[in-house]
């Protein structure tokens, strides 16, 4: 069992990292208080036993599609119905996008209740499950609907993983990989040396080695998150590669890429737009790609789209300062940089 502190202001939490959690659930689920579990159909059918010790419990559909206005209302009115209270607990059972629905709820239901996050997926271990961050989708853009709301604490069984497609472990591996292009914006917090260590590895091994990536990249997230809980800076720079993979997912209706897959695609946009600028050399950009291409993370990077109204739906993105599109650059091995000056037409020139 390893245990990582998030250390903030005026929450702080543990992320626990263990294989096989499920044997000693009254270790973190105390019978003194209700709890809600939100999970989501896929996972009904594959842990019955777990799911059923929950007595009050809301299934959802799974997918990006329906991280919508339509889910999180039926979340909303489902708990009432049930009658959750202040002191009770909703615990997210699931990937990002229950994590994201089942959070928001937490945050708003009755103004706020207590929260637990079980990440079920690659993506949600090494992301999506820490730092607070909880939203929906509009029609406008992804996540523009939503809270920091931080959790009591997180569970992570690295077991599940086990249970997880070849699509859903490559997509987690975008979110991982972003991580060894920013880790050197972190160095005065902790210095793991991914970018060397995911160049050293066989990707055939990568699965042996995935408790000790996933405690990696949480630490790596949590460290960031406790000096920067609400992105007012240096939390920043964890959206590498995502203002160009919001706008990937918008346009394609989050049907023909998963976030991990829009998210490595975004960051070779984001390489090919600082190597026009003259940001990095081109060692660092074959190495980078190089990189992505390893694990074979996007499957396919083909699809027509519109440029004006791919630029439009950056505009629109939550991270936009006084209407100009913030971007995160790579500006050298591991560091990142924030740019709010890049002319449109630098960014038609790498769409």
């Amino acid at each position: 069992m390893k245990k990582i502190n998030v250390n903030l202001k005026d929450n702080n939490y543990e992320i626990i990292i263990n294989k096989g959690f499920f044997s000693d659930l009254d270790k973190y689920f105390p019978s003194s208080r209700r709890y809600f579990l939100i999970t989501n159909d896929n996972l009904k059918k594959l842990f019955p036993d777990f799911i059923n010790l929950f007595e009050n419990k809301i299934i959802i559909k799974d997918g990006e599609e329906h991280k919508n206005f339509e889910t999180y209302e039926f979340v909303i009115e489902e708990l009432l119905k049930l009658k959750i209270e202040r002191k009770d607990c909703i615990v997210a059972f699931g990937g990002g996008v229950t994590g994201d629905i089942a959070g928001f709820a937490a945050a708003t239901v009755l103004r706020g209740v207590k929260l637990i996050q079980i990440p079920t997926t690659l993506l949600a271990q090494v992301d999506s499950s820490v730092g607070g961050k909880t939203g929906i989708n509009t029609k406008q853009g992804k996540n523009l609907l939503g809270a920091f709301y931080q959790p009591e604490k997180v569970l992570i069984d690295t077991d599940i993983l086990s249970f997880l497609p070849d699509k859903q472990i490559k997509t987690g591996l975008g979110e991982i990989v972003k991580y060894a292009f920013i880790e050197k914006n972190c160095t005065d917090i902790v210095e793991f040396y991914l970018y060397d260590y995911l160049n050293k590895i066989d990707k055939f091994d990568l699965l042996n080695r995935i408790d000790e990536i996933v405690y990696k990249c949480c630490n790596i997230k949590a460290s960031v998150v406790s000096i920067d809980e609400k992105e007012a800076g240096l939390r920043a720079v964890l959206n590498f590669g995502h203002t160009f993979a919001h706008a990937i997912e918008t346009i394609t209706n989050y049907n023909k890429f998963t976030h991990g897959e829009a998210v490595s695609l975004g960051m070779k946009y984001a390489f090919n737009l600082s190597l026009n600028l003259g940001l990095i050399n081109n060692e660092y950009f074959n190495s980078a790609v190089s990189l992505i291409n390893k694990f074979d993370l996007i499957s396919n990077e083909d699809f027509n789209f519109d440029k004006d109204e791919f630029i439009n739906i950056m505009k629109q993105d939550k991270k936009v300062l006084n209407s100009k599109i913030r971007l995160v650059l790579p500006v050298s091995k591991g560091k990142v940089k924030i740019f709010d000056d890049i002319s449109k037409r630098e960014i038609e020139k790498v769409l």
